[in-house]
């Protein structure tokens, strides 16, 4: 069964590993931010709208696209990364979600 993509479903995996299965070898991905968007006074309300954030390997930068990960509780998810920073210790991605409630 699909997992909820919600801020609070992403929540409550902070800090934990996602996988990402690459061609030649597999690739850890930390989930180290979720950070959710209020909106504005003219802004359409019932609508879902935040972002996840997630580190990688410095020696490996995944291109912006859409990967397949894998959680040990979410399950299999497809998600949309961007590689927005990086330095000699990590590689920060982000995945933005934007969609009408439930």
């Amino acid at each position: 069964m699909p997992t909820d993509m919600t801020e609070q479903e992403f929540s409550r995996h902070l800090n934990s590993t996602f996988q990402l299965n690459l061609e030649d070898h597999t690739m850890e991905l930390k989930l180290v931010e979720v950070n959710a968007y209020m909106p504005g006074k003219n802004e359409q309300a019932g609508m879902e709208r935040f972002s996840i954030y997630f580190d990688g390997p410095p020696d490996r930068r995944l291109p912006q696209g859409l990967h397949h990960l894998e959680h040990a509780d979410m399950g299999g998810l497809d998600l949309f990364l961007v590689p927005i920073a990086g330095d000699e210790k990590k590689f920060r991605y982000e995945a933005v979600f934007n969609y009408f409630r439930k």
